[in-house]
């Protein structure tokens, strides 16, 4: 019998994923929903290749670990996404440009 185990294809890769889509976030919300939805397709497909055999495989935590964090970061990236479009649609971009130059003066010196 054979007792080897290898590595879950692109278990780490999601992992990393997930973490990118929380940071993403900050990013007007784009960037880390497209890392978040990445990250859960390529977590679906290891799943499945996990479920097929899962003595064989190891790195089932980090892809679970990636889901999780893919899933957190795409909500935030949406909250973030559609706060930014409200603020777009209430202000304009030159009455955000303005915000940012008062909050500059006020705060940056």
């Amino acid at each position: 019998m054979n007792t080897e185990t290898q590595q879950l294809p692109n278990s780490t890769l999601i992992l990393v994923f997930g973490i990118l889509s929380i940071v993403g976030c900050c990013c007007w919300g784009v960037v880390g929903l497209i890392f978040g939805i990445v990250a859960l397709v390529m977590s679906k497909k290891a799943i499945e290749t996990y479920n097929a055999n899962p003595g064989i495989y190891s790195g089932y935590d980090n892809v679970k670990t990636g889901r999780i964090l893919a899933i957190i970061g795409i909500i935030l990236s949406v909250l973030v996404l559609l706060a930014n479009l409200v603020m777009i649609v209430l202000y304009g971009f030159d009455g955000i440009e303005e915000m940012q130059r008062e909050m500059i003066e006020q705060y940056g010196g």
